[in-house]
């Protein structure tokens, strides 16, 4: 009773406001505003098999589809949302946009045939400080969406890096070499997976994971993020 008569008090007070913009009000437990989910940038890659996404990797690493949901620019509002999944302790944000993404990834025929989902793992240090896998967040929504199992330790990252955001392209790749091992070999044995992550910028990381799951005999890979940067 108390709670229910306080609430218009502390909305008032404490406005809940849209972590995409920032500016109006989200509808009931949502937490974007109604512009900003059907205004944010999708990139529409996962309707076709090869698009700008795979392109990353042509020469790279053999994959059998990828896409980004969404274009991440700079100071915008999908860069914003991704700051506050990895910085501002906000997973659900990473569990519900990837419940959208997963069942939109559902109704492609090319994402037909997948196993299980993948996500690119955390240092344990990281993971404990920060509370939890900002790519596990996506991938648990993306596995719901898609009625697939989630497999957070098929792959393990054995060690802890610099930030890479101000890296190139081969400084990245050099980085994570040697930083990740597959953690259930014998899980991925035959298994064609969705290998996911929250942003591809040079796709270094995702490169070295998706190499790791091609040395296990018979396992096919296929990669999802939630955005990818914007040229």
């Amino acid at each position: 009773m108390l709670q229910e008569l306080l609430s218009p008090l502390l909305d008032l007070l404490y406005p809940k406001l849209c972590l995409a913009c920032g500016v109006h009000t989200p509808p009931n437990e949502a937490l974007l505003c109604i512009t900003c989910y059907y205004e944010l940038p999708e990139t529409r890659q996962l309707e076709q098999v090869e698009n700008a996404f795979t392109e990353v990797f042509w020469g790279r690493v053999p994959i059998t589809t990828g896409a980004a949901l969404y274009y991440f620019t700079k100071s915008g509002r999908v860069q914003r949302l991704i700051h506050h999944l990895k910085y501002k302790h906000q997973p659900q944000i990473g569990e519900q946009l990837g419940l959208y993404y997963g069942r939109q990834l559902k109704k492609q025929q090319h994402f037909q045939g997948i196993d299980a989902v993948v996500p690119v793992p955390l240092h344990p240090t990281k993971e404990q400080l920060r509370g939890y896998n900002q790519a596990e967040a996506i991938g648990r929504g993306v596995a719901l969406g898609m009625d697939l199992p989630l497999w957070p330790y098929a792959l393990k990252r054995v060690e802890h890096t610099v930030s890479q955001t101000h890296k190139s392209r081969q400084a990245r790749l050099e980085n994570v070499q040697r930083v990740f091992q597959l953690g259930q070999a014998e899980r991925l044995c035959g298994q064609h997976v969705l290998l996911v992550d929250d942003v591809l910028t040079t796709g270094a990381t995702l490169e070295t994971c998706a190499t790791l799951i091609n040395s296990v005999e018979g396992a096919q890979v296929s990669l999802a993020t939630l955005a990818m940067a914007k040229d």
